[in-house]
């Protein structure tokens, strides 16, 4: 897994947030809505790629 991609997604959670947060204070709904969407999107990425990295660890336990 390259260092870009786990940024990747950090900065997407991060945009989510700040989205959320700023669409809230605006009284916007939409946006906020769209931000939670956003940061949860994210944070699914993120989980994703932490199961993809214990399935490498896995994976090399049992080939040496």
């Amino acid at each position: 897994m390259s260092i870009g991609k786990k940024l990747r997604h950090k900065a997407e959670t991060a945009e989510g947030a700040a989205k959320k947060t700023v669409g809230k204070a605006l009284g916007n709904e939409r946006m906020e809505a769209e931000g939670r969407a956003q940061e949860a999107k994210g944070k699914m990425k993120q989980a994703g790629d932490q199961v993809k990295q214990a399935g490498q660890k896995i994976k090399n336990i049992f080939k040496h």
